[in-house]
């Protein structure tokens, strides 16, 4: 049961992520949002809207009709000939018209509107893209995952129409795709995704039943809990390094549909971001789990860890009780129950992680000194309540002496 929960620890985390980017709308727009300003996505948005709206201007017609009609006014040929020369120049002209106005429209509030817009509306649409099913703003073919950027065109067509550029009002209605992702193997992640998103609403639970199970019936409980965490630990980091490998796979190996390597890079980084989160949110809690379990045994380092906080508790307590501070019954009734109020915490902990939404590396540090602080608090009282019943003082229930006159 302790080796499958390692091995299912991993494989739930991808269940969770999948759910979140699939079946989350808000979770999903959240997580493209940022590539509305990401550097790469800019450029290759720019790039892709210049070409989907391809403003024709015939430099070489126009001039060459100027300079006829220049000729014609009885101008010298050198004349016509040198207008002839400005029909690169005009095209030149043109193009860069365009990428300017996209490169205003991709840098501006609006397409970020419009990215956000369109990815909500297509949420749908990415999980046809990932069931294989339907079409939308987000379509799949052949292994290609394309997003709709024609409301983009149309803003740059009419910015160009109000610039006073008039071939602007012929764009035609050509392909205004961008391309997403594209793999061979996206009929196999099909698969995959639609076996996580089966497993994905029990096998968590699953495993931490078997982890909880696994670890009451092993005859050293402790170290069976050690070395759970640290096991599956582990099993996270290995998915992590293969994530890295497969990121790198993937770049390398782009083909040429893809317009951006960058943006790719962009995108893969943007939609794994809460799984590397995850990955790295249960190594840590792994490890942290692993060291507080080997720090409450019986070995030589544990005792003397644990010796080393009562004294210092047992100081300050000495201390405050010289100076006319005590704990009272407070601190008799901790000492009498602290084993339990340890246990509670523990309990109330890890409910507060188990209902927390998405934690991270700094939740569990957060927990973790939370738990410090309290079992800090337990220590001082309970030794609180040692030195008063020590010393006869409040914590005893006694009458303290009457003041001497």
């Amino acid at each position: 049961m302790i080796t499958l929960t390692c091995i299912f620890v991993p494989i739930s985390l991808l269940t969770v992520w999948v759910h979140d980017i699939v079946l989350d709308t808000d979770r999903y727009v959240s997580t493209v949002t940022p590539l509305a300003s990401d550097p790469a996505i800019e450029a290759a948005a720019v790039r892709r809207i210049t070409e989907a709206a391809d403003v024709r201007v015939d430099g070489a017609q126009v001039t060459s009709d100027l300079a006829a009609w220049l000729q014609a006014q009885g101008l010298p040929a050198r004349v016509g000939t040198a207008v002839k020369a400005l029909g690169p120049q005009l095209d030149s002209a043109a193009d860069a018209a365009v990428s300017k106005v996209a490169t205003r429209l991709v840098e501006s509030d609006r397409f970020e509107k419009i990215w956000t817009t369109a990815n909500r509306a297509a949420h749908s649409s990415v999980v046809r893209a990932l069931t294989g099913e339907g079409r939308g703003a987000v379509e799949v073919e052949g292994g290609t995952v394309t997003l709709d950027i024609g409301d983009a065109v149309e803003t740059v067509k009419q910015d160009l129409v109000e610039a006073g550029l008039a071939p602007a009002e012929k764009i035609p209605e050509v392909d205004k795709q961008m391309v997403l992702f594209q793999s061979d193997k996206l009929a196999k992640i099909r698969g995959a995704v639609h076996l996580l998103d089966v497993l994905g609403n029990w096998l968590p639970v699953l495993t931490v039943v078997l982890g909880t199970i696994g670890v009451l019936v092993a005859r050293r409980r402790r170290r069976a809990l050690v070395t759970t965490m640290l096991c599956a630990a582990a099993a996270c980091l290995i998915l992590a390094i293969g994530l890295a490998v497969a990121r790198r796979y993937y770049l390398d190996h782009l083909p040429e549909q893809v317009q951006s390597p960058a943006a790719a890079a962009a995108i893969f980084d943007t939609l794994v971001r809460f799984l590397r989160v995850s990955l790295r949110t249960a190594l840590v809690l792994g490890i942290v789990v692993a060291l507080g379990a080997y720090l409450s045994g019986a070995g030589r380092l544990p005792r003397g860890v644990r010796g080393t906080a009562e004294r210092a508790a047992d100081s300050a307590a000495g201390w405050g009780a010289a100076h006319g501070v005590h704990t009272g019954r407070v601190g008799t009734w901790v000492q009498a129950r602290r084993r339990l109020l340890t246990t509670g915490v523990l309990l109330v902990l890890a409910l507060v992680f188990a209902l927390w939404n998405h934690p991270t590396v700094l939740t569990v540090l957060l927990l973790a000194l939370v738990l410090l602080a309290v079992l800090a608090v337990l220590a001082l009282l309970a030794a609180g309540g040692r030195v008063g019943a020590g010393t006869g003082g409040p914590g005893d229930g006694s009458r303290p002496p009457a003041p001497s006159r």
